[in-house]
Parts: structure tokens; sequence; C-alpha cells
């Protein structure tokens, strides 16, 4: 059995051009992104960042893709999100969720939740 450990992000928050409604189009909204990435425990090496999955180079990454465009669900950021972080082959499973904090008024936030694993 190999040994895991997860690499987390929690509360990552920007505002972006997400909404299915009417009254979401040609406006920001604050989006709210965690993800916990099951990742195959290898050695790391204190001075060598690429022997490890780097959480930085990965927020960049996933707060530039959310940046580029409109996007209608917070499903598909998610799917999206988790894709991202899938292509590092040392990523075993990615559980990402994706929350809209303002999408509800009575409620602390809205959103998805999903689990995806390498094939």
């Amino acid at each position: 059995m190999s040994k895991v450990r997860h690499i987390t992000v929690r509360d990552l928050e920007f505002p972006m051009h997400i909404g299915v409604y009417h009254r979401e189009k040609g406006r920001t909204q604050k989006v709210r992104i965690n993800f916990d990435l099951s990742v195959l425990d290898t050695p790391a090496d204190d001075h060598d960042l690429s022997s490890v999955v780097d959480y930085c180079a990965l927020v960049d990454r996933i707060r530039a893709h959310a940046l580029s465009r409109h996007v209608h669900l917070v499903e598909t950021l998610a799917e999206e999100i988790a894709a991202i972080c899938l292509e590092d082959a040392r990523v075993l499973k990615a559980r990402v969720r994706v929350e809209k904090p303002e999408a509800i008024a009575d409620a602390q936030a809205a959103g998805v939740e999903i689990e995806r694993e390498r094939t």
C-alpha cells in the first residue's frame, strides 16, 4: 500500500464572472474555492520545490483559468479545477468545493463539492 499526503487550500476567494441567471451576467461575484488533493507521498527535497506538488502554482493556474471567461455553473468550474489538479501525475484524487457566498441572501454560501480520481 502506498503512502499518501494531502495538499489543501482553504477558502481561496476572488471575484469572477460566474452565474447562469440574467442578474449575474455582466458583473463579478465572489467565489470561494477549497481543494484537497491526495498525493503520492514521495520523499520531499527541502531545497527542491519540484519534489512536491506546488500549491501556489496550482492556485495561480486555477485563478487564471477562472478569470479567463464567464462561467455559467459552479459545477463546470469545479470540474475544470479538478482536471487542472489531476494534470500532475502525483495527484491521485482531487476533492474540490466551489461556492458563491453571495448567491442566496439568507445562506452563507451555495455551491458544489466533487471528488475525482485519476483513471
